[in-house]
């Protein structure tokens, strides 16, 4: 039997607060969020667009705010992945700071 969405929730913030991102914020709260909301398209390297996420599945999730400047890091996670991204005004020009598979 998985774990219950409390537990998920603590395991995940410990997980994201342990990362140590420069200039992001402590994570005290995780929401939870529709895919189609979350799931940005990122530019890879070579160009190609894709989205990490289904739309059709609820994950959890936050946005903090940088302090020096007018972006914001978007975490999104499941029982599988996590996602640090950062990205402007309106989640534009979304940039992959981190996806990583959990142990």
């Amino acid at each position: 039997m998985g774990k219950s969405i409390a537990e998920l929730k603590k395991q995940l913030i410990q997980e994201f607060n342990s990362l140590n991102i420069p200039e992001m914020k402590r994570v005290t709260d995780l929401y939870t969020l529709k895919g189609s909301f979350i799931n940005l398209e990122y530019t890879m390297p070579g160009g190609q667009k894709v989205k990490l996420w289904d739309d059709k599945k609820i994950y959890l999730g936050a946005e903090l705010c940088k302090e020096s400047s007018d972006r914001c890091f978007g975490l999104v996670a499941d029982e599988s992945f996590l996602l640090v991204c950062e990205y402007g005004d309106n989640r534009a020009d979304p940039e992959i700071i981190l996806f990583k598979k959990r142990i």
